[in-house]
């Protein structure tokens, strides 16, 4: 009987085990077959807009046809297009700069959040999340207002005869930069927070018994201890910023092209799906290599520190 239930629990778990791999295969393996098969056709003015489209009455012989037809020339255009390289670069140059400026803001508020009281904390994590509580197009919309011409910002840097004329904020990378740091604030500080809240604090302690300095115990202690969630918080906003449309879209100029933005003009304005997919399909790789590179290093160290 022991046995017989032993087994059944063992079916249970294999099948629990399987879920998140099925959801895996149903919402994102197929989508992505999907659009990588869009990616190698040819655009064109039909219902759907690209071909060729595989018809399964034609058989054997219609699905030789049918990969025939399937050609990588979109991505032959993608290197060979300014624009698309030029919107890859800018949309990893400000994805990078603005993940830097997120990590530098983001840390000291979360290593204070860390050594508060504790009760606190919790309070501190609710004023942290509370923008979660709005829409995200309303929050960027609210920054429209802030920065035009004769909005809040103006008017308090005029109030404090910090500038002589209103600045112009809208349409440049600098609007773009303060939308994109203050929507994704809080996905840097949590996992910040969560790495130094569980911080040993009497480490710290023994470092100051044995004399060494604050920089040198953060630096030595602090800092290395707290890795996994500066690469957590540098993942989870660096990866949707290069991707970003909403932000770019209404707070930046035609001079600020992102990829999503791009992305966005082929799809539904050219009605180019082919080439829409395949800037789908590179940016999709370009961001989880690195993902799988450092997931496979970590494996490395996991082995090599056993």
């Amino acid at each position: 009987m022991a046995q017989a239930a032993r087994k059944r629990a063992g079916r249970a778990g294999g099948l629990l085990v399987l879920v998140p791999y099925a959801w895996l295969v149903l919402f994102f393996l197929v989508p992505f077959l999907i659009v990588l098969k869009i990616s190698l056709s040819a655009s064109a003015i039909a219902q759907p807009p690209y071909t060729p489209v595989f018809d399964p009455a034609g058989g054997l012989a219609g699905l030789k046809d049918f990969l025939g037809a399937l050609s990588p020339d979109n991505y032959a255009d993608l290197v060979t297009d300014r624009l698309y390289v030029a919107s890859y670069l800018r949309s990893l140059a400000i994805a990078a700069l603005s993940t830097l400026m997120l990590l530098l803001l983001a840390y000291p508020v979360a290593y204070g959040m860390a050594r508060a009281p504790r009760r606190w904390q919790g309070l501190l994590l609710v004023v942290v999340i509370l923008p979660f509580w709005t829409s995200f197009l309303i929050r960027v919309y609210a920054w429209v207002n802030i920065l035009q011409h004769d909005g809040l910002l103006n008017q308090v840097l005029l109030a404090l005869r910090i500038v002589d004329a209103p600045v112009t904020w809208l349409a440049t990378d600098t609007a773009i930069y303060i939308g994109i740091v203050y929507s994704y604030f809080p996905f840097m500080v949590l996992p910040l927070y969560a790495a130094l809240e569980k911080m040993d604090e009497s480490l710290l302690e023994a470092a100051a018994d044995l004399g060494c300095p604050r920089w040198r115990t953060f630096w030595l202690i602090t800092l290395p201890l707290s890795r996994p969630g500066i690469v957590a918080g540098v993942l989870l906003c660096f990866i949707p910023i290069v991707g970003e449309f909403v932000v770019p879209d209404l707070l930046g100029g035609s001079s600020t092209q992102m990829i999503g933005q791009t992305l966005w003009t082929q799809f539904f304005a050219n009605r180019d799906w082919p080439a829409a997919s395949s800037v789908a399909v590179v940016l999709l790789v370009l961001l989880v290599v690195p993902i799988v590179i450092y997931q496979h290093r970590q494996a490395r160290e996991l082995e090599v520190s056993r």
